[in-house]
C-alpha cells in the first residue's frame, strides 16, 4: 500500500430498513413457532400469529412495561370470556347480545384509537373462550393458558430477534406499517365511511362465525380466529378493492399452507417445519414491506401470512389425531373463502343501506 495514501476504514453497508423489518418479522415468526411446538405448548400456532400482529403493528417490539400491561390485559380479556360461559349456558340470548356489544366495542377500539392488537386479543377472549367453554371447561382453561403463554413467547421472540435487525433511530418511522396504522389504501376507506358503520360491519362478520363455532367448537375454533382477523382487515379495506384484497389474501394463504404441508411430508421434523415457515414468511413479508414491488397493500400480505399459520396449525392437529389432512385443509379453505364472501356481501349490503339512509335524510324537507 502506498505510504502517501491515508488509510480510511470503510464502514460496512447496513442492510436496508425494509429488509431488516422483513427478516425480523419472518425470523421472529419462525422462532415462536419452533419454541411453541418444541415445548409442546397448547395451540402452538397462536404465538406465531401474535408475532405477526405485533411486528406488523409497530416497528419496535414492546418494552417490558408495555409487555406486562399487554399480558395483564390478555388475562382480563380471557377472564371476561370465562365469566361469559355460564351466562351463555343459562341465558344464551343475553350472552349473545353481550358478546355482540363487546365485539362492537373491540372494533371501535381498533378503528378510533388504532389499538388493533389490543382489540384483537379482547375479541378472541370474548368469543373463543365462551365457545370452547360450551364444549368443555377444560378446553376453555387450556385455551386461556395457551393464549397467555403464546403472547409471552411472541414478545420474547421479538426481543431475541430485534438486536440482529434493529430499526434506524435516526430515521422517522415508516408509515407503511407503523403502530397499528394500516396501509394508505386502507385508511382511505375509514375516511369515507363513518367509524360506527365500520365497527358494525366488522361485528356482523364475526357473529355468524361465532354462532357456527358454537355448534362444534372443537372443529370451528380456527375458523372463528380467522373471522376475527378478517373482520379487522375488512374494517380497514375499501369496498372497491375488497374483492381482490380479502379473497386474494385468503386464497394465497391457503395455497402457501398446502405448499408448506407438502414440503413437510418430505421430512417430518420440527426444524424442517420451521425452515419452510421461515422461507414462506420471508416471501410474504418481502411483499408487505415493498422489497418485491407489487400493487397489493401490506395488509394483503400480512393477512395471507396469518391465514397460512392458522391452516398449518390446524393441519398439525389433524395429523396428530389421525384425520385426513388434505381433506380437512380443503374443508377449512372452503369455510375461509365462505366467510370471506359473506364479509364482502355484508360490506356491500351495509354500504348500500348507509347510502340509501343518507339519501332519504337529505331528501327530507328542512324546517
Amino acid at each position: 500500500m502506498d505510504s502517501g495514501t491515508p488509510f480510511t476504514a470503510q464502514r460496512p453497508k447496513r442492510m436496508p430498513l425494509a429488509a431488516r423489518r422483513c427478516y425480523r418479522l419472518a425470523v421472529s415468526t419462525a422462532l415462536a413457532l419452533a419454541l411453541c411446538y418444541g415445548f409442546d405448548l397448547g395451540i402452538p400456532y397462536l404465538s406465531p400469529i401474535f408475532v405477526v400482529l405485533l411486528a406488523a403493528g409497530a416497528p419496535n417490539p414492546p418494552g417490558l412495561k408495555v409487555a406486562l400491561i399487554l399480558l395483564g390485559f390478555v388475562a382480563v380479556a380471557l377472564g371476561l370470556g370465562v365469566l361469559l360461559i355460564p351466562l351463555l349456558q343459562m341465558a344464551p340470548l343475553s350472552a349473545l347480545l353481550a358478546i355482540a356489544l363487546g365485539i362492537f366495542y373491540c372494533n371501535r377500539l381498533a378503528i378510533l384509537h388504532r389499538k388493533g392488537i389490543t382489540a384483537t386479543l379482547l375479541a378472541i377472549g370474548l368469543t373463543v373462550i365462551p365457545a370452547a367453554g360450551i364444549l368443555s371447561s377444560a378446553l376453555a382453561g387450556a385455551i386461556v393458558e395457551a393464549m397467555v403463554f403464546g403472547i409471552a413467547v411472541a414478545i420474547v421472540s421479538l426481543w431475541l430477534v430485534y438486536p440482529f435487525f434493529p430499526e434506524d433511530p435516526a430515521l422517522p418511522e415508516d408509515p407503511s406499517l407503523s403502530d397499528d396504522s394500516e396501509p394508505k389504501q386502507a385508511t382511505a376507506a375509514t375516511d369515507a365511511t363513518p367509524d360506527t358503520w365500520l365497527a358494525l360491519r366488522a361485528t356482523l362478520i364475526v357473529m355468524p362465525a361465532f354462532l357456527l363455532t358454537l355448534t362444534n367448537p372443537a372443529n370451528y375454533l380456527p375458523f372463528l380466529v380467522k373471522s376475527i382477523l378478517l373482520a379487522r382487515e375488512a374494517s380497514d379495506t375499501s369496498l372497491r378493492g375488497a374483492n381482490r384484497e380479502l379473497i386474494g389474501a385468503t386464497a394465497l394463504g391457503g395455497a402457501c399452507a398446502i405448499g408448506v404441508w407438502w414440503c413437510l411430508s418430505l421430512a417430518v421434523e420440527l426444524w424442517f417445519f420451521t425452515g419452510w415457515v421461515l422461507l414462506v414468511s420471508l416471501l410474504l413479508a418481502s411483499g408487505a414491506y415493498g422489497i418485491v414491488r407489487n400493487t397489493m397493500s401490506p395488509s394483503f400480505w400480512i393477512n395471507s401470512l396469518t391465514t397460512m399459520l392458522i391452516l398449518l396449525g390446524a393441519a398439525v392437529q389433524d395429523s396428530a389425531s389421525g384425520k385426513d389432512v388434505y381433506q380437512a385443509l380443503f374443508v377449512r379453505m372452503v369455510l375461509f373463502l365462505g366467510v370471506t364472501v359473506y364479509a364482502l356481501f355484508a360490506m356491500t349490503l351495509l354500504e348500500r343501506w348507509r347510502k340509501s339512509t343518507r339519501a332519504k335524510k337529505q331528501a327530507l324537507p328542512s324546517d
